[in-house]
């Protein structure tokens, strides 16, 4: 079975009731008669005059109105800048959800009320574009759980049209009666594929040794590849995708090795904002020089983050907050 590659170069119920019933004797003489009023009253059907007519529930007034949109206001624009500003996968997650959550209540309860007439067309607007970013947080969701999304600013260009919708109609509420609407505070960016270089270094723990580390990154996505010795991340390198790199003057040391693979480096966030994994390879690598009178000896290593025939490294799945940061 194909499997990356790492080896080293010595060098350098409801119940029914039916009843029984016998024959009855004919009936003889008189004739078949029924009397009676159903109902003991008027006649079925139609009102008694006595009854008041029923009458259609007052619209709020603008005041009653702005209180009902007010209480709402800043928890709903609260979830939106709390997802905006997710740092981490699992914080990401965890707001995609409570932002659904948040506006979809909102847009039942708001859907209830009788606004006053004159923001019935802007109301109703409203209330549809927050139901239509609801709908499309959920769908967020799942992408941010399946990883087809890693950052807040993916889940912003995903959400997208919607909104920007949501925050035409807050607008256009406000406008229409000074009322608190507009929820939207953040933007979002259009679809990104950023890179870095082949070779650059995120971290450089510098040189000074002798051996050397060679990565091969046969896959169709970008990577990045870190060492870890002790708690101590000492080199993290960008590799793209059909890509090599050597990491030369590497120290003596035990290191783990970590990678992530994806879409769409977001520098600030120092992470794939799509299409991300995380892996670590299961076994460590060491980095060893040794001196003799006549020789020095040194262990090269060469790793591809690609399964390949022969290969004889095991790796893992890592939970995205036990990633090296």
């Amino acid at each position: 079975m194909a499997a990356p590659r790492i080896f080293t170069c010595l060098l350098a119920a409801a119940v029914l009731a039916v009843g029984a019933c016998s024959a009855a004797p004919p009936v003889t003489g008189g004739e078949p008669r029924a009397s009676g009023v159903a109902g003991g009253g008027a006649d079925r059907g139609q009102a008694d005059p006595a009854d008041p007519a029923p009458q259609a529930p007052a619209s709020l007034t603008a005041e009653a109105y702005k209180g009902e949109l007010d209480s709402r206001h800043g928890a709903m624009s609260k979830a939106v800048k709390n997802l905006a500003g997710a740092r981490s996968l699992k914080a990401l997650d965890q707001r995609v959800v409570k932002a659904q959550e948040t506006l979809q209540s909102a847009a039942d309860e708001l859907a209830a009320l009788d606004p006053p007439p004159e923001v019935q067309t802007q109301h109703q607007a409203y209330v549809e574009s927050l139901r239509e970013v609801a709908l499309q947080l959920g769908e967020s969701a799942t992408k941010v759980g399946s990883r087809d999304l890693c950052t807040s600013g993916a889940v912003l260009t995903d959400l997208g049209d919607s909104l920007t919708a949501l925050g035409r109609a807050g607008k256009a509420l406000e406008d229409a009666g000074d009322y608190k609407a507009d929820i939207v505070s953040v933007k979002a960016a259009g679809k990104k594929n950023r890179r870095l270089r082949n070779g650059q270094f995120l971290r450089n723990g510098g040189s000074g040794g002798r051996s050397s580390l060679q990565i091969h990154n046969g896959g169709t996505r970008d990577a990045v590849v870190s060492l870890m010795r002790g708690k101590t991340k000492v080199y993290s390198v960008y590799v793209r995708k059909k890509g090599k790199f050597k990491i030369n003057g590497v120290r003596d040391g035990n290191y783990r090795i970590y990678f992530t693979h994806g879409v769409d480096w977001d520098g600030k966030r120092k992470a794939f904002s799509r299409e991300c994994s995380f892996e670590r390879f299961q076994k460590s690598v060491s980095f060893k020089t040794t001196y003799t009178a006549t020789q020095i000896r040194w262990h090269d290593w060469r790793i591809t983050l690609h399964a390949i025939s022969g290969g004889n490294a095991r790796t893992a799945k890592v939970d995205p907050g036990d990633f090296p940061a």
